[in-house]
């Protein structure tokens, strides 16, 4: 047995319906480094997935929310790219601000369950 303290970890994923997944961590973090890099083929990279799965994780998403979340630019002069349209901005602040809410719910009520055991 350890001293350590106990923890706990939440996970979220949001669904449509009882079991269509249509937005979570992966696809949040998928975004956010397209967000950085300009570029799905490259945040891809950055999280060891092929850009093929990125591109099809992006385009379910797309079709569960109803809504664009890139805007792309092929190749040309200046190469191609992807930015972040104005919704995905927003899909990820409410999700960010709902993660926020859930966990600091969720340390209260781990707090009142937990907080007095060894």
């Amino acid at each position: 047995m350890t001293n350590d303290p106990m923890t706990f970890t939440l996970s979220v994923r949001l669904f449509r319906g009882a079991d269509e997944k249509c937005f979570g961590p992966g696809i949040a973090e998928l975004l956010r480094r397209v967000d950085r890099t300009s570029s799905l083929r490259s945040a891809a990279a950055e999280m060891n997935l092929a850009y093929s799965k990125a591109w099809r994780i992006v385009k379910e998403t797309e079709a569960a929310l109803g809504f664009k979340l890139l805007a792309s630019q092929t190749g040309g002069v200046h190469g191609g790219g992807a930015a972040l349209t104005q919704e995905a901005h927003d899909m990820l602040a409410r999700f960010d601000r709902f993660l926020k809410q859930l966990r600091l719910a969720a340390d209260a009520a781990f707090s009142e369950s937990f907080g007095d055991m060894p």
